[in-house]
């Protein structure tokens, strides 16, 4: 019960624009520069390359919540493109993941489309893969068109499906052969689109690994859970899947043991690294997952 109010707090916090805009003033604080890897390209590409050294390879992600104006947009669209031809500069093994909302998505679709095409064109470029984030169950819908249009053109970009939705395993069917990041899902959402006990949620989550695994298609594995991780592990043996089909991914500053661990087993394991002055919403939901994150608050509060 506690651990229903405490999500719910956080949750709530997350989506609290005047606690956001007060954030970027703060700077990282109460813990968040333990999972959110600077507020800088250079601060970001610094932690990559030493994750990279480490037998790691990543996924960057320049937060940003709230855009409400195309001038935001647009400078966060430029700010992607910036951090690809970073990227490339420095010669890491990283792909990028963007969120639409960022882009554009609520001001304009047409307008969203161009960016994320400006986007995935710089990518191309270097060769490299855009994940486009999965939102709030309100952007769900919008989100897998326009990922649908996009895949017309370009084959560098996958999207995320989450388990808690009872649409996951449809949408993972319908979209056999597309590059997918599965998890298990970080919103809040109403009980007649989402489920709302672990068990569902976990059985779910399992049940979209198999079927898109099975159909052939790359797999990125995203969990903490080690429970999810051994299932996984016996799910490819079984059915003699290859490594190079599927990753597991996991947040910066969350289970490093876990993550180097996987790769001497010789798995491939992506770092999703955030960064950015626009940390506190991820930063909540992070809170939110899980009781035992609330230590990371803690321990940067009194650290202060």
């Amino acid at each position: 019960m506690l651990a229903n109010v405490s999500k719910n707090v956080f949750l709530h916090a997350s989506q609290n624009r005047v606690l956001n805009k007060a954030a970027k003033k703060w700077g990282l604080r109460f813990g968040a520069g333990q999972v959110v890897a600077g507020d800088t390209i250079e601060g970001a590409m610094k932690k990559v390359r030493e994750l990279n050294e480490k037998g790691l390879v990543c996924t960057l992600d320049h937060l940003g919540e709230f855009v409400s104006s195309r001038e935001e947009a647009t400078e966060a669209t430029q700010y992607n493109v910036r951090t690809l031809e970073t990227m490339a500069a420095n010669g890491v093994d990283c792909n990028l993941s963007v969120k639409m909302t960022q882009l554009g998505l609520d001001i304009d679709r047409s307008f969203c489309l161009d960016n994320m095409r400006r986007i995935l064109d710089t990518a191309k470029q270097y060769n490299n893969f855009v994940r486009i984030d999965m939102e709030d169950y309100a952007h769900c819908q919008m989100t897998l068109d326009i990922l649908r249009e996009l895949r017309e053109t370009y084959d560098n970009v996958g999207t995320v499906i989450q388990s808690y939705l009872f649409r996951a395993e449809q949408d993972v069917k319908d979209l056999k052969g597309v590059p997918l990041r599965l998890v298990k899902g970080a919103y809040q959402e109403s009980p007649t689109v989402a489920f709302q006990n672990k068990e569902d949620v976990d059985k779910n989550y399992v049940r979209i690994i198999e079927e898109h695994l099975l159909s052939g298609s790359y797999t990125a594995i995203a969990s903490h859970d080690h429970n999810i991780i051994d299932k996984v592990k016996e799910m490819v043996k079984k059915y003699n899947i290859p490594r190079t089909q599927f990753e597991f991914q996991m947040l910066y500053g969350f289970r490093s043991e876990l993550q180097l661990s996987l790769v001497q087993e010789g798995y491939k394991v992506r770092v999703y690294v955030p960064f950015g002055k626009d940390w506190f919403g991820y930063f909540m939901r992070r809170l939110a997952e899980r009781p035992q994150n609330v230590a990371f608050a803690l321990k940067g509060f009194f650290s202060k």
